[in-house]
């Protein structure tokens, strides 16, 4: 049985250097199209969107061919190098389906696993879905840590716990990831950004090898972009840290005057018991002054960080129709959900 099927699915890949796994990739993506369509299956692999970063390696002239040969493939040429982020979100700006794949260039992420993850998202009542790699993915132990490192650092700092799940492997509902792909702008996190407009966030456990650098051991993550991706991240989020900080002010505040309470009844009470004025009362008014400080600082910071959330275009609401989601259910649900289980959301 043949035949496009009612939920249409796009798939976004950045490119830069990925010449040398083009062609297998789009051969494994068609290989996934047409087992869909002989199956009957609901959901078909409406569109792939190469999206050329500026590549620096013969990846432009492929893209055109493969585009010619298979027509449902899309190149999308950038007029220069705006990194992965911006390539993901231009080409889901390009995208048209009720479900959007992002995945990587360099096969490390198996386009076999896409109905794994719309499995998951559907029974699971997700709007997103991320890969979760299980094991070592560059088998590099000091890049591996330096990773998980990171992920870890920014969880405590912005308090988004999804942060040590974000993955360039995500299965997104397209209407939310053209919504979230439209308020980016140049600084703002594209993962953050996508958790702006649902809670309804999951993953998937994947067995993920990054086959580029195991061969050649070089990275496209510098030190200095992992920064630029920090910095990016935490100016796109509400860090915990600045209420932290607030609450520490006002612990201090409260404290503080507390003691020059407990002062001024000791020395009605008992004056002859403190020997040396002047210290106690003067500690205690810096000590005052620097918690109201801190406190109305942390209330300022609090105020900039909501009007650089609006400057990046969170919204103040969105709705989805997830209607759709019911066909899908009704086939996956037909057999064994061997997919890994998650607590997913609220």
């Amino acid at each position: 049985m043949s035949g496009a099927g009612s939920i249409s699915l796009s798939v976004v890949v950045p490119i830069y250097s990925g010449e040398a796994y083009l062609r297998e990739l789009v051969g494994q993506l068609a290989k996934v199209r047409a087992d869909w369509r002989e199956r009957g299956a609901p959901m078909d692999l409406a569109e792939v969107i190469l999206v050329d970063d500026a590549a620096i390696d013969g990846s432009p002239a492929l893209m055109d061919e493969l585009s010619k040969e298979f027509g449902w493939v899309t190149a999308v040429h950038m007029m220069q190098n705006f990194g992965q982020h911006a390539a993901t979100i231009a080409g889901v700006l390009h995208s048209s389906g009720d479900w959007v794949v992002t995945l990587d260039e360099d096969l490390q992420h198996p386009p076999g696993e896409i109905e794994g993850l719309l499995k998951h998202a559907v029974l699971e009542r997700a709007d997103i879905v991320y890969a979760k790699p299980t094991g070592a993915v560059h088998e590099a132990r000091s890049r591996d840590w330096a990773s998980r490192g990171f992920k870890r650092l920014m969880v405590f700092l912005t308090g988004n716990a999804n942060v040590i799940h974000f993955n360039s492997f995500r299965l997104l509902r397209g209407p939310l990831a053209r919504a979230a792909s439209s308020v980016c702008g140049y600084e703002t996190y594209f993962d953050v950004a996508l958790s702006w407009f649902t809670k309804r966030v999951t993953f998937r456990s994947l067995e993920l090898k990054d086959h580029r650098f195991i061969a050649s051991g070089r990275s496209g993550y510098s030190f200095a972009r992992l920064l630029t991706h920090a910095r990016r991240l935490l100016i796109s989020s509400q860090v915990k840290l600045v209420r932290l900080f607030g609450l520490v002010g006002m612990f201090i505040v409260v404290a503080s005057t507390l003691g020059a309470l407990a002062l001024l009844m000791n020395k009605m009470l008992s004056p002859d018991s403190i020997s040396v004025t002047g210290w106690t009362s003067l500690m205690l008014t810096i000590v005052f002054f620097g918690g109201l400080i801190t406190f109305m600082l942390s209330l300022g910071l609090e105020y900039l960080s909501t009007l650089v959330l609006a400057a990046h275009g969170k919204p103040v609401f969105f709705s989805v129709d997830r209607s759709n989601d019911l066909t899908l259910v009704r086939y996956f649900s037909s057999a064994p959900y061997d997919t890994d289980r998650t607590p997913a959301f609220a």
